[in-house]
């Protein structure tokens, strides 16, 4: 039964009894007052759900959901002073508001009330009774109507005549503001006129709606589902093809299902969690970032499944017209088949934006055809044509007909596809895809474009019966070629037995290498560093994994390649990257390891469209675990370990983005009574390379816990420390971030871009503890254990930070000022510079 109450009737009146009968009667009289006192607070305190007339919510009052899922009342954002009304999560910590009512006019103060009007609307009204906000409903008696929170977080005012949905006079569900949750629908209704969206806030503190705002595109047939930035398109997701947004690109999960609902009455979007259990909502954030959210209610926090747009791919028209977006190509944008940039020089220098043009104008009388393009993103729909009833090849046919048609496609791909679009003029917004839900588009090209491929396919037939004896003699010399290479391989394996005799590492065949990298194909090409390239691969387990091949002209070398092999076969820790082989034929040598899935740190901190999917509990998590991988080298592993090249590109993130330490070439050893050892040949990365390790030489844990502060304050910032620029003074991200720190206002160190829901605190004291790991002196410095007991510990005391190492902008030479000494010469050290690997 659902709770209610007149608020203003809760006053506990008692009248002062006139005592004049002895200490007894003022006894009895002082239980009986504590006994009424103790009722009337009890009744207080119970949670209500509802309020009618002539009740009314003050600031500081609230309504709670029949089952303490949602609350309703005043609240003010972050450092904000004004007051807003509206709902968030009941008792969630960080408070997770899902709907504010008066955005467009908050109150300065906390004088608000809120009631049910004598016309039966709800309103929000200021200490002069000036109406701020009302619910604006038409033709309504006051009389039963009363004001609801239920638990779905929907907040409704309706009538008391059964309590059915379609009794409501008006509901929060209707309204978004910026967050989507279960039970929402985005989209049309034709019956009320209403089209419901999302809209941004305008950011942290101010919760009026901002610049963004997305819904189902009230522009169909076909629909899809876009986002924008004012009136300029951001994000679209493709027409919905019987199975899907086509351009969708989320994997599969198992935590809510997204559904199209189209009927006479409405055409709107929804989600459906796969059960009840899970908490998910979505936001559209400030920064025009649409994220969905699962709750975890073991850590008690917000799980971020998801981004859009999740990659530059998602931006709307990224490479222009008449182009295809392909985000696991090096260069991106490529032009379709057919098409030739229109600005050769732009294209150059990644200057999509003036796309691409036909190389041979369309000519209807001379045979043109069509091309198909497989798995992708259809174009935009500005100029489309549908027929649901066609079926593809009646849709080709209709193409054909009209010389301005450019491209068709099946309106629905379920079953074996039917239904025909057609595409007028420029194709713009294409992308490749692997979801199942991506369509096949086929593209509309001269004679001249499809003549090449029709005669390759006539001199392939002629040739097959040539060439078939060519290929089995090739075929046996590269078995003969690959044996005498095994040969090879087990007989210099055999020169590094004795270095290796106790490494149980399995090792891999140059052919089974092969194989699993497509012959180390440019389309498996992950990216290269110091070591040589890296590639993606499969082993017929189904296992993914990573390729790292040493080039003939690296400089790790062999002893590198040696050191790595055998410090990271010793090495268990879920923190670090794990290493499952290596091979050794020939002049052939590589490390096979796990792949991640997630790419590395670097990825996304310094990105600006990346560094949105990073919300605080990421960073700080990803923080947390590289500091209990350091402390597993430093101290816990078998082996105690300086890594000597600690940066962004060397973390590697997992598909639950989780931290590991990588590249292990120039790690070095340490025995149970050293702390510290020189060396003549300084390796490393300028910005992360600690000052006594540059000048003299000197490497210890502390050079790891120099670099680890520099990792922190990067991942705050979102910036890099090398090249770091500052229009007020010329000192590098150490040097700003200890300047900020010093004068109070440690917080502007923090991205602009991060996600409004974080722990200033918390942040804070990351800030602090980077400070203290990139001081001066080594002696300065924190142990990893130390880092991690003050990040961990909710009562720990800090010590002040001093003045950091390497703070001020680099030399003419690009070496670094260290703090009033002279740069650094290479008369005693050699330097060598590794910056990837």
């Amino acid at each position: 039964m659902a709770r209610q109450i007149h608020i203003d009737r809760y006053e506990c009146d008692m009248s002062r009894s006139t005592i004049s009968r002895g200490s007894r009667a003022a006894a009895f009289v002082g239980f009986c007052y504590s006994i009424f006192l103790i009722i009337c607070l009890i009744e207080i305190s119970q949670a209500i759900d509802m309020l009618t007339p002539p009740g009314a919510i003050t600031d500081g009052m609230t309504l709670v959901s029949a089952r303490n899922v949602f609350e309703f009342g005043f609240f003010s954002p972050g450092s904000s002073r004004n007051r807003y009304l509206g709902i968030w999560y009941f008792q969630m910590s960080p408070q997770t508001i899902v709907w504010v009512a008066n955005g467009n006019n908050p109150l300065n103060d906390s004088s608000g009330v809120v009631s049910i009007a004598k016309d039966g609307n709800f309103i929000l009204q200021d200490q002069t009774e000036r109406i701020v906000w009302s619910t604006g409903a038409e033709n309504i008696s006051s009389n039963g109507t009363f004001l609801q929170l239920l638990d779905s977080g929907n907040l409704v005012l309706r009538n008391d005549n059964g309590g059915n949905a379609g009794d409501y006079i008006w509901q929060s569900f209707d309204h978004f503001s910026n967050t989507w949750l279960t039970g929402m629908e985005l989209g049309k209704d034709p019956s009320s006129g209403l089209f419901r969206r999302m809209t941004s806030w305008t950011s942290a503190d101010d919760r009026a709606p901002g610049q963004y705002s997305c819904s189902v595109n009230p522009r169909g047939p076909p629909l899809e589902f876009v986002l924008w930035e004012e009136d300029s398109l951001q994000y679209r997701s493709g027409p919905w093809n019987g199975v899907g947004f086509s351009g969708l690109n989320f994997e599969p999960n198992n935590v809510f299902d997204l559904k199209l609902v189209v009927n006479a009455e409405e055409t709107y979007y929804e989600y459906v969690p796969e059960t009840k259990l899970v908490t998910t909502r979505s936001v559209l954030n400030y920064s025009g970032i649409m994220q969905r959210y699962v709750w975890n209610a073991t850590s008690l926090k917000w799980l971020l499944v998801g981004n859009l747009p999740n990659d530059p791919c998602d931006n709307y028209g990224h490479c222009g017209a008449n182009s295809i977006c392909t985000i696991s190509d090096p260069t991106i944008c490529s032009c379709l088949t057919g098409f030739i940039p229109k600005s050769q020089q732009g294209w150059e220098i990644h200057d999509w934006t003036g796309g691409c043009v036909r190389k041979h104008p369309l000519n209807c009388s001379k045979g043109e055809g069509f091309l198909e393009l497989k798995g992708v993103k259809v174009p935009d729909h500005w100029l489309i044509w549908i027929n649901t009833g066609m079926s593809l090849k009646e849709c080709q046919a209709e193409c054909l007909k009209n010389c301005s048609c450019t491209a068709y496609a099946n309106s629905n791909v379920s079953g074996q596809g039917s239904g025909c679009l057609i595409w007028h003029g420029d194709l713009i917004d294409v992308r490749q895809l692997v979801r199942p839900s991506a369509q096949n588009l086929y593209i509309r090209v001269a004679a001249s474009d499809l003549g090449p491929k029709k005669r390759n396919k006539v001199i392939l037939v002629v040739l097959t019966s040539s060439l078939s004896l060519t290929v089995m003699f090739s075929v046996c010399c590269i078995i003969l070629l690959n044996r005498a290479h095994i040969q090879a391989g087990k007989v210099k394996l055999q020169r590094w037995s004795k270095d290796m005799e106790d490494l149980e590492l399995p090792t891999f065949e140059i052919m089974s290498v092969a194989k699993a990298t497509n012959n180390f194909s440019e389309s498996n090409k992950l990216g290269e560093g110091g070591f040589g390239p890296v590639f993606k691969g499969q082993i017929p387990t189904g296992q993914e994994i990573a390729v790292k091949r040493l080039s003939v002209d690296s400089n790790q070398g062999l002893i590198e390649f040696k050191n790595e092999v055998k410090l990271i076969s010793k090495l268990q820790h879920r923190n670090l990257v794990k290493l499952l082989g290596c091979c050794i034929q020939g002049e052939e040598r590589m490390l096979i390891y796990e792949y991640m899935h997630d790419k590395s740190l670097d990825y996304y901190i310094y990105d600006s469209t990346r560094r949105h999917s990073l919300t605080w509990t990421r960073p700080f998590d990803i923080i947390i675990g590289i500091a209990r991988g350091l402390l597993y080298l430093h101290r816990d592993s078998r082996l105690r370990i300086v890594h000597r090249d600690l940066k962004a590109s060397n973390i590697l993130l997992d598909r639950e983005m989780n931290p590991k330490i990588s590249d292990f070439g120039i790690a070095r050893t340490f025995g149970g009574d050293q702390s510290c050892e020189r060396t003549g040949r300084v390796v490393g990365t300028y910005g992360y390379m600690s000052p006594e390790y540059v000048v003299n030489g000197l490497y210890s844990m502390k050079s790891d816990v120099f670099s680890f502060g520099v990792l922190i304050l990067e991942i705050i910032s979102g910036r890099k420390n090398r090249g770091f620029c500052h229009p007020d003074h010329n000192l590098n991200l150490l040097g700003h971030a200890w300047k900020l720190w010093h004068d109070g206002n440690a917080s502007q160190l923090i991205d602009e871009l991060m996600e409004e829901s974080f722990p200033m605190s918390e942040v804070e004291k990351c800030i602090q503890v980077g400070l203290l790991c990139v001081q001066r002196r080594p002696e300065d410095r924190p142990t990893m254990s130390d880092v991690l007991l003050m990040l961990d510990g909710e009562s720990t005391i800090l010590p002040q930070p001093k003045t950091p190492g390497f703070y001020m902008e680099r030399c003419g030479d690009e070496r670094l000022n260290l703090l009033g000494e002279e740069c650094p010469t290479t008369n005693d050290v050699t330097i060598t510079v590794v910056e990837g690997r």
